[in-house]
C-alpha cells in the first residue's frame, strides 16, 4: 500500500458525527455487497462508539446489492422502475450487512429531500434519529430510492448527507471516497496534482478542479463531495474528506488523526441556528404565556411546557415558527420565538395541562415540550 500524499492533522474534540459511505466502497464485482472496504470503515464506526461518540451512516449500496438478488439484469438505461426494483430488493439486504459489522443495533431510516424540505416531517426525521441515538442505536440513513426518482438518478447521497448532519446537530461529517482527499487537479489524470489539506473557504477554482465520478458503480464524484461540504459548512458543521479504502486512514482516524482534507465550517452550529430563529418569519398569532412560565424561559433558559400556556392565537401547525407572548394589562409582549411542537388548534387543548396528559388529551405526543429550549430563542 503506498503512503498517502496527504501529511497527519489533528481532527478538533467531536461527539456526534454523520459517516458517508459510497457504492464503490461497498459494491463486489459482479453485483452485491463486499466487506473488502466496509470491515476497516465499520471498525473505525465502533471505535466512535467505544470513545462514547455518536455516529449517523449514511450508505449508499441498495442498488448494488440488488444486483445480486435479481436473477435478469437490467439492461444500460433500463427504466426508472427497474433500477428502483433493485433498490427494493437490495435496501433489507444492505441494512443486514451493516448490521453484521457494527457493534450496536443497526435502525433503518429511508428519507428523500422532500422528507426533509417539509418542515414538519423535517421535525419528525430529527425526533426520530435522536430517539435513535439516545437509545445507542446506529441510524443507517439511506435515500427512499424507490420512490425518489431524482434522488436515485442523480446518486445524491453526499447532499443528503450534508442535510442530515445539520438535522441531527452533527459536529461533523465524514465523507469517505476512493482517494486520498481533496486535490487541486484530477490526481487520475495529472501526476503533478497537489493534495488540499485544509479549505477554509470553497473558491471556484476548488469546484473547477472537482472531477466526475470516479468509479463505474456511484454516481457521485468529487464535485458533489464539495458541494455536499458547502451545504454542511453554512449549517455550520464542518466536514474531513478520506480515502475509505485504506485501513490505516480509519485506524488513524479513530484516534482523531486525519490523512485527507478538512474543510471548516463558515460559522458555528450555535451561530448558524441562532441566526435561523432570529430571522426566521413567524406565523400569525402565537403562544400566549404567563409570567411563571416567562421566568422560567428567561431566568432558567427552560422549555416552554403546556402547563405555563394560556391559549394559542390564531392557526399555525407544527413546525411553524411563532412568538411568545406575555400577556399584561397594557397588551402582549414578546418574550422568545421559536418552532412549535404543536399546532395552535393542539396547543388550546393542552394548554394548562402537565405534559405527561398531552397523550391522553390528544391521543398522541410529540414530546412533552410545546417549543424545546433548541428550538427557541428569547427577544
Amino acid at each position: 500500500m503506498s503512503p498517502s500524499a496527504f501529511s497527519e492533522q489533528r481532527l478538533p474534540p467531536w461527539r456526534r458525527a454523520v459517516l458517508k459511505v459510497g457504492s464503490s466502497l461497498l459494491a463486489a464485482n459482479g453485483g452485491g455487497l463486499s466487506t473488502d472496504h466496509a470491515q476497516a470503515i465499520a471498525g473505525f464506526v465502533n471505535a466512535c462508539h467505544a470513545a462514547g461518540r455518536q455516529v449517523v451512516v449514511v450508505s449508499s449500496g441498495a442498488v448494488a446489492a440488488g444486483r445480486a438478488i435479481m436473477r435478469e439484469q437490467p439492461h444500460d438505461g433500463a427504466e426508472m422502475a427497474e433500477r428502483q426494483a433493485l433498490a427494493a430488493l437490495g435496501q433489507a439486504r444492505l441494512i443486514g450487512f451493516w448490521q453484521g459489522l457494527l457493534d450496536r443495533q443497526v435502525a433503518q431510516v429511508l428519507l428523500t429531500h422532500d422528507d426533509l424540505r417539509n418542515r414538519r416531517r423535517y421535525l419528525n426525521a430529527r425526533a426520530t434519529l435522536s430517539a435513535l441515538l439516545r437509545h445507542r442505536a446506529v441510524p443507517v440513513v439511506n435515500e427512499n430510492d424507490t420512490v425518489s426518482v431524482d434522488e436515485l438518478k442523480l446518486g445524491d447521497n453526499d447532499n443528503l448527507a450534508a442535510i442530515v448532519a445539520a438535522l441531527v446537530d452533527a459536529d461533523v461529517l465524514f465523507i469517505a471516497t476512493d482517494i486520498d482527499g481533496l486535490y487541486d487537479a484530477d490526481p487520475r489524470r495529472n501526476p503533478d496534482a497537489q493534495p488540499v489539506e485544509v479549505v477554509s473557504q470553497m473558491t471556484p477554482a476548488l469546484m473547477a478542479a472537482a472531477g466526475g465520478s470516479g468509479s463505474a458503480v456511484g454516481t457521485g464524484g468529487m464535485r458533489t463531495k464539495l458541494e455536499a461540504a458547502q451545504r454542511a459548512s453554512a449549517a455550520g458543521v464542518s466536514t474531513v474528506l478520506f480515502n475509505g479504502t485504506r485501513a490505516d486512514v480509519l485506524a488513524d482516524l479513530a484516534r482523531d488523526a486525519l490523512r485527507g482534507t478538512r474543510i471548516h465550517a463558515l460559522r458555528s452550529r450555535v451561530a448558524v441556528r441562532k441566526h435561523w430563529l432570529q430571522n426566521a418569519p413567524a406565523e400569525p398569532g402565537g403562544i400566549v404565556i404567563d409570567e411563571g412560565a416567562a421566568n422560567a424561559l428567561v431566568e432558567k433558559g427552560a422549555s416552554l411546557l403546556p402547563g405555563g400556556v394560556i391559549t394559542a392565537e390564531g392557526d399555525f401547525r407544527r413546525g411553524d415558527m411563532v412568538e411568545v407572548l406575555l400577556r399584561g394589562e397594557d397588551g402582549s409582549e414578546r418574550v422568545a420565538r421559536g418552532v412549535s411542537q404543536y399546532s395552535a388548534a393542539d396547543i388550546r387543548r393542552i394548554a394548562r395541562r402537565h405534559s405527561r396528559e398531552i397523550e391522553s388529551v390528544l391521543g398522541y405526543s410529540y414530546g412533552g415540550t410545546v417549543i424545546h429550549r433548541d428550538d427557541l430563542m428569547l427577544v
